[in-house]
């Protein structure tokens, strides 16, 4: 991904660039990580995030902005700290040494690449699910569907990073008015909903168990790790050594507005359906549009929810597109393969059309387990490298001695102590 990074205009690396105001690019990064964290997730994180009542909710709202701020700001300060202008693949095997360095990149392709996956799988169930149920028409092949569908979205792809994240920046601006448009259609259908749930004082253990299992739901509905490190990247080429001042402002702009709008569609959806009717919801497997389009009887909203599902997907598998290439070039480069810049892209893109095409025509059901085999290794690579970084790395230890740090690594540890027990359970 650095091979597509260098394509930007020279004229992002001018030196007043680091004491300019807010401009343009800044907007366009912003709306990018917006766009890769805020995905087809949001549409069931009301269900899954408001079956725990009231007050784990609260917490939760309270927790949102500073727990998916400071992850995100560690592991951008991360990629930073590398002697180059590398991107994280460079940077482990820099920072821990070229065998530590290729283990983690290989954890880190395996953990993003199977969410990739599911976007292709997901994409094409719902194109498929609109054509047939809200245009009334037969839905061609499922094979001939996806292999449209993913040469679309590569044909984004192949126009640079720069072109990506441009999209996904526009893809946001529907995303969010749609968001937008529906919580202010559910306010006059509020009736207090999740609020029963209020009246009842929460049993200490019942609460901490609750709030335990429901962090990493927060957590994965506002990740968007697999774009931090070419965000990164273009930060550090375009402000230099304001780099991590610039970033970390991009961040607060993306985090906020990503906490704002989520939560106000979370709270609008709590409010005007009771607790009971969230349960049928999730026992019916149906994202949040689907249950209200069915509880409403609107047509409207049955059918903008598929479309406002598409954007969602769309976007955030070209955010997911640049992670999971990344990894796969870094893999290959570190097996001792050197092939030309252009002779990688269009390998790595060659491998990941095939793949997606073909799980998306199978349409496997173990998709969802492979993503939470990869929920661990996502929350280890977000929340404890960076923190174990500052210990041990020399470029990185001017972090040292922040509260923001702790706050960091006992999210991560009950995240991934999380995610361990419901896969046992």
């Amino acid at each position: 991904m650095i091979d597509q990074a260098k394509s930007l205009d020279a004229a992002h690396v001018a030196p007043q660039a680091s004491s300019s105001p807010w401009n343009r690019h800044d907007t366009t990064w912003m709306l990018g990580l917006f766009g890769t964290a805020i995905g087809a997730g949001t549409l069931f994180l009301p269900i899954n995030a408001g079956l725990g009542g009231f007050w784990p909710l609260l917490v939760l709202a309270v927790l949102a902005f500073p727990m998916t701020y400071y992850a995100h700001r560690g592991l951008t300060r991360f990629v930073l700290s590398g002697s180059g202008g590398g991107d994280i693949t460079d940077v482990v095997e820099e920072h821990f040494g070229r065998r530590i360095g290729a283990l983690i990149t290989l954890l880190y392709f395996f953990a993003i690449f199977p969410i990739l996956l599911i976007y292709s799988v997901a994409l094409t169930n719902t194109v498929g699910s609109f054509i047939e149920h809200q245009l009334g028409l037969q839905a061609p092949p499922r094979a001939l569907l996806a292999l449209v569908l993913i040469l679309g979205l590569l044909a984004v792809v192949r126009c640079g990073e720069r072109f990506i994240v441009k999209a996904m920046s526009l893809m946001v601006y529907p995303f969010i008015v749609a968001l937008l448009l529906l919580a202010l259609f559910l306010v006059p259908h509020w009736t207090g909903g999740i609020l029963v749930t209020a009246h009842q004082a929460p049993q200490p253990m019942a609460f901490v168990r609750t709030l335990w299992l429901a962090i990493p739901v927060m957590v994965f509905s506002f990740n968007h790790s697999p774009i931090i490190s070419a965000f990164a990247v273009a930060q550090k080429r375009r402000y230099g050594q304001q780099a991590e001042r610039r970033s970390a402002r991009i961040l607060r702009g993306a985090h906020g507005l990503m906490v704002l709008m989520v939560l106000f569609f979370v709270f609008s959806c709590v409010l005007t359906l009771a607790p009971e009717q969230l349960a049928e919801a999730k026992s019916q497997n149906l994202s949040i549009l689907s249950y209200l389009a069915n509880h409403f009887s609107n047509p409207t909203i049955a059918f903008a929810a598929p479309l406002i599902a598409f954007v969602a997907i769309a976007k955030s598998f070209l955010g997911h597109y640049i992670g999971a290439s990344e990894g796969l070039k870094g893999l290959v480069q570190k097996s001792g393969r050197r092939p030309s810049p252009k002779a990688l892209d269009r390998g790595v893109a060659a491998f990941m059309l095939v793949v997606c095409w073909l799980v998306a025509t199978l349409n496997p059901s173990i998709l969802g387990m492979i993503e939470t085999l990869g929920g661990p290794v996502i929350a280890a690579l977000l929340f404890l490298m960076p923190m174990i970084a500052v210990r041990r790395v020399p470029a990185m230890a001017r972090y040292a001695g922040q509260w923001s740090n702790v706050f960091v690594l006992v999210i991560g540890l009950i995240s991934i102590s999380a995610l361990i027990c419901s896969l046992l359970a």
